[in-house]
């Protein structure tokens, strides 16, 4: 028997593509989903004087547009970070992002220890937590309760879904509580015609 310190980092997760399936995943997929592939800022340095973090604070801006950030992803499933320690200074605790799930499409099955509130825009469908089925529907928040695996399903054949999701991931990672994974990634063939909205 091993302690955790001595066992080698999981081969799969958020930053792994699983290696035994990697003919299954081309490179260009992997591209699309980045988030699981590259590098990313989880908590930035506090450096500097407490006058110049605060005057850092002040500056930076109150209201972010998700126009401007581009949708990552494909063909079922995109999503963008709109808030998060990557990408807009003013907050380090708490990231935000929106997932749309094209008519009959659904995502990847993980866990993570971090819990996670989903607030559902449009759509109808379903999720699988630890193996228990919820229901969901526009206006519904739902809540992914930490250590969770899950996975979201859109119901609708015609229609897509769309979540807003809200996470203290950053703050969870930031405490070394870093342990997460993919189970299964979403499919890499369907809705290849599933364009996300334009107007968010």
């Amino acid at each position: 028997m091993t302690g955790m310190y001595d066992r080698q980092p999981p081969p799969t997760g958020h930053n792994h593509p699983p290696h035994d399936h990697s003919h299954d995943y081309p490179e260009e997929l992997q591209e699309r989903w980045e988030r699981w592939a590259k590098k990313r800022t989880f908590v930035r340095a506090l450096e500097g004087t407490y006058s110049h973090l605060y005057q850092q604070l002040l500056d930076e801006p109150r209201v972010y547009s998700s126009k401007d950030v581009p949708w990552k992803g494909g063909p079922g499933l995109y999503g963008k970070h709109i808030v998060s320690p990557q990408a807009a200074a003013v907050t380090q605790s708490i990231e935000t992002h929106i997932e749309v799930y094209a008519p009959g499409a659904f995502g990847q099955k993980h866990g993570h220890l971090n819990s996670a509130v989903f607030y559902v825009l449009k759509g109808r469908g379903h999720d699988i937590h630890d193996g228990r089925r919820i229901e969901w529907q526009a206006g519904d928040i739902m809540i992914v309760e930490n250590g969770c695996v899950h996975q979201h399903f859109n119901d609708d054949p015609t229609e897509e879904a769309i979540l807003l999701v809200f996470k203290a991931k950053p703050l969870f990672l930031f405490m070394h509580l870093l342990f997460q994974k993919i189970v299964s990634f979403p499919p890499k063939t369907g809705n290849e015609g599933f364009i996300p909205p334009t107007d968010l």
